[in-house]
Parts: structure tokens; C-alpha cells; sequence
């Protein structure tokens, strides 16, 4: 099987030479997915940053041809506890049906570069 880099304008690694996801046959798998504006590199305030994290995720996912539904598994990182509900109300929205949630395991970790308050990595299978 060939390895494929999937890369999104816009969305780097700080000049690093990492591709925002990897593809082998039907698998995905993101580096690190933050809340960073792609279009003007703002950051904004925790819940505003939660909601872009899914913006770039998806971002992501499509130009490695997958959706949310792709979704098997997500690990999460939040600055802070406190921002919990905010992650929850945008994971609903991610994916609103009880029934077709992927897993998932939220750490707080404080060791976030500044100003980043959240971060994500998802692995996705995709059937052609």
C-alpha cells in the first residue's frame, strides 16, 4: 500500500515538514488538529477555537475524501476543564446521533503552546 500525505491550505505545523493527516489504503490518521483560524490566523477564545478545531477537522477529512461518519476515534486536549461544555456542544453538533458516535478520550493538558486551548487528533476509515 502507498502512503499519501493529505495537506490543507492554510493549515501547517509551524513550518514543520508534517502533513496535517496521512492516508494508507481506507485509513486516516490527523497530526495535531487546532482551532486556528485558516483564514486570517486567529485564535479567539476557547469555545471559539472548540468550533474551529471541528471546522479544520472536517477540512482535513474531506481532502483525504472522508466525512465526520468516517470518524472511528478522536483524542482531544483542552488547556482547561472549564471547557468541557463548550467541547460537548460542538461534538453534538459533529455528530448528533446517539447511535454513530466514534470514541473518544479528552485529556487536560496545560502544556498547550500559547495561545492554543484546544487541540485533536481523529483516525477515520473510509470504504471506497
Amino acid at each position: 500500500m502507498v502512503r499519501q500525505s493529505i495537506d490543507v491550505e492554510g493549515f501547517g505545523h509551524g513550518g514543520l515538514p508534517i502533513p496535517a493527516a496521512s492516508r494508507v489504503g481506507p485509513m486516516i490518521m490527523t497530526g495535531g488538529v487546532h482551532g486556528l483560524d485558516l483564514d486570517n490566523g486567529d485564535h479567539g477564545d476557547a469555545a471559539r477555537q472548540i468550533g474551529r478545531m471541528f471546522d479544520n477537522l472536517a477540512r482535513i477529512l474531506a481532502a483525504g475524501g472522508a466525512t465526520f461518519a468516517a470518524v472511528v476515534h478522536m483524542t482531544i486536549y483542552l488547556r482547561s476543564p472549564a471547557t468541557r461544555a463548550a467541547l460537548s456542544e460542538e461534538w453534538l453538533k459533529a455528530f448528533p446521533d446517539a447511535h454513530s458516535r466514534p470514541a473518544r478520550h479528552t485529556l487536560v493538558y496545560d502544556h498547550l503552546p500559547e495561545p492554543m486551548q484546544v487541540q485533536c487528533s481523529a483516525t477515520a476509515y473510509v470504504e471506497d
